[in-house]
C-alpha cells in the first residue's frame, strides 16, 4: 500500500510517462480531497473547474493588459480556500479591495512575469493576498512559469524542511519544481511523448500523488514503473531532520486590521460590498492560527508581535529580526 512518503520519490524519479499517468487521476484525487472536506463535494469540483480553466482563457483573452476583476479575486480566494484550509477573515479581505485596486495591481503584476518575485511583491498591495494567495493569481495567469504553493507539494519535496509561506520559501520552491519540469521534457523527448510539462502541470501531478496516496493509495496501483512494480511500491524517502509537523496547514497573508480596527472573521458566504476605506461595524478578531501578518491599512506593514511570525519577504522590515513560524515537516506519511 502506498503512503504519502512515497510521492517524494515519485516526485524526485518518477518518469514523464508515471507524472502523466497520475496527472490523469486528477479529477479522481480532487473528488475525494472534496468528499473528504465538505458535504458539498460538487462545490470544489465546480470552483476548480473554474480555476484551472475558465480564469487562465480570460486572463489570457485581455491581451497585453491582463488583469483579474474583483469577482475573479473573490472567487480564486474560495477556491484556495475550499481546497485547502478555510480562514474566514481571508475571504472578508479580499472582499475589501475596490476593483479598481485589483484591475491595477494584479495589470503591474501580471506585466512583471515571468518575474515571479516582482510579481509577487505586486499582487502583496491587495488586502488577504500574501504569498500563497499570490502563487495562486499567478499560477493561473502563467502556468508555464508559476505553480500554485500547495501544502501538499512542499511537504513532498525532500529539500524543503519547513513551511514557513514566504516568498523567499515560494521561489525555492519553484526552482525545485523547475528542475522537474526539465526533466520531464527532457524525458518526454528520449520516449518521443507529446506531453509538454510546465511547472503547474508537475505541480498538479504532485498534487495528485500526494492525496491519492494518502486517501486512496490502491489507484497507483496501476500506474507501473519500468521495473515492472506500480508507483505505490517505490521505497520512501525519508526527511532528514525527523522533526514532526504540525498537523494544520496554515496560510499567511497580508491581512490587517481596517484603519487601525481589529480584523472581523464573517462567514465566507457574505457578499456585502465594501470600499477601501469602509470599516466594519462589528469588530473583527484575529484568529492566531492563521499565523498572519496583521497589517494597518495604509502601509500593509506588519504591527502584530503577538502572532510571532515572521513578515513576509515582500515587507520593508528586516525578517531577520523577527521570530520564525516556519513548521517542521516529520515523515509526510504520518499527516
Amino acid at each position: 500500500m502506498a503512503s504519502a512518503k512515497d510521492t517524494a520519490t515519485f516526485f524526485q524519479h518518477g518518469t514523464s510517462s508515471q507524472f502523466e499517468q497520475v496527472l490523469k487521476l486528477y479529477p479522481q484525487a480532487l473528488k475525494l480531497k472534496a468528499e473528504q472536506k465538505t458535504k458539498k463535494a460538487e462545490e470544489l469540483i465546480k470552483l476548480d473547474n473554474w480555476y484551472q480553466n475558465e480564469l487562465p482563457k480570460k486572463i489570457k483573452s485581455r491581451g497585453k493588459d491582463a488583469h483579474l476583476l474583483h469577482e475573479e479575486l473573490v472567487q480564486t480566494m474560495k477556491w484556495k480556500q475550499v481546497r485547502g484550509k478555510f480562514y474566514p477573515q481571508l475571504s472578508y479581505l479580499v472582499k475589501v479591495n475596490t476593483p479598481r485596486a485589483v484591475m491595477q495591481e494584479t495589470k503591474k503584476a501580471f506585466r512583471k512575469l515571468p518575474n515571479l518575485e516582482q510579481a509577487i511583491t505586486a499582487l502583496s498591495n491587495l488586502k488577504g493576498v500574501g504569498t500563497t494567495m499570490a502563487s495562486a493569481l499567478l499560477a493561473a495567469a502563467s502556468p508555464e512559469s508559476a505553480p500554485f504553493m500547495a501544502d501538499e507539494c512542499l511537504m513532498a519535496i525532500p529539500e524543503i524542511e519547513g513551511i514557513d509561506y514566504t516568498t523567499k520559501e515560494y521561489l525555492k520552491f519553484v526552482n525545485h519544481i523547475q528542475t522537474a519540469v526539465d526533466r520531464l521534457n527532457k524525458n518526454v523527448k528520449e520516449v518521443n511523448s507529446s506531453i509538454t510539462w510546465s511547472p503547474h502541470k508537475v505541480e498538479l501531478a504532485l498534487w495528485t500523488h500526494y492525496v491519492v496516496s494518502e486517501l486512496k493509495p490502491e489507484l497507483l496501483s496501476h500506474v507501473p514503473l519500468e521495473n515492472g512494480n506500480s508507483l505505490s511500491a517505490v521505497t520512501p524517502v525519508m526527511h532528514q531532520n525527523g522533526d514532526s509537523l504540525d498537523a494544520t496547514t496554515s496560510d499567511e497573508s497580508n491581512q490587517g486590521p481596517l484603519n487601525g480596527k481589529s480584523a472581523a472573521v464573517l462567514d465566507e458566504d457574505t457578499t456585502t460590498s465594501f470600499t477601501e476605506d469602509s470599516q466594519p461595524a462589528t469588530p473583527i478578531v484575529a484568529n492566531d492560527e492563521t499565523n498572519d501578518s496583521i497589517v494597518s491599512d495604509s502601509t500593509n506593514d506588519s504591527v502584530s508581535g503577538d502572532l510571532k511570525r515572521p513578515l513576509d519577504d515582500d515587507s520593508n522590515s528586516n525578517s531577520e529580526e523577527q521570530p520564525s513560524n516556519k513548521k517542521i515537516k516529520s515523515n509526510i506519511g504520518d499527516k
